[in-house]
């Protein structure tokens, strides 16, 4: 199983041959590929086996390569405020340098003849996920009371007001009884 695991996430890796220690050297190339883990938790994720198109700019530099990628896939999530499942298209552009000789300071390497894209992928799809998922921008989410889906039009309906507020929306009454006896004209 685990030799099975280190295959599959040989799928992020870009050979760079060609581009080592030859700055001003560039490629681009374009592929498809089954997400081989999950990427994401919660009500957002990309699980695994999901189709992930990536678009991969390698460039070579003096420190290292450069990788600009762009990756394109389909999110699976639960609404925040509905409970439904739903999906939706996901993409998430990074930009990362991968040192010749990393440091402290430089996260991603060279390793040999290759760079290894998950790590930076991993890292910028999960915080690009959203962290309260929304079917629909209009979405009226759950009765508080009864806990059933709501039309839109219950959600429009004005909502009891809580009696600890109670105190408060008399106040407000009470302001908009005295504008309405004030009229502007009257004060002339």
């Amino acid at each position: 199983m685990y030799a099975g695991a280190v295959n599959s996430m040989r799928v992020y890796e870009e050979n760079v041959r060609d581009l080592v220690n030859r700055p001003g050297e560039m490629r681009e190339r374009s592929r498809s590929f089954a997400v081989p883990e999950t990427l994401g938790e919660a009500l957002a994720r990309v699980p695994a086996g999901e189709n992930l198109d990536l678009d991969v700019r390698l460039e070579s530099v003096h420190e290292g390569i450069l990788v600009s990628a762009t990756a394109s896939t389909t999110m699976h999530a639960e609404c925040g405020r509905c409970l439904e499942p739903f999906t939706a298209p996901f993409q998430v552009e990074f930009q990362e340098l991968f040192a010749y000789t990393p440091t402290e300071a430089d996260e991603y390497g060279v390793h040999g003849d290759h760079v290894n894209l998950e790590p930076p992928l991993r890292d910028a799809a999960v915080l690009a996920l959203p962290f309260q998922p929304v079917c629909r921008p209009d979405c009226p989410g759950l009765d508080p009371e009864t806990g059933e889906l709501r039309d839109a039009e219950a959600a429009a309906e004005s909502v009891a007001v809580d009696p600890r507020w109670a105190a408060l929306a008399g106040l407000l009454a009470e302001d908009e009884d005295v504008d309405r006896a004030t009229d502007p004209e009257e004060s002339e």
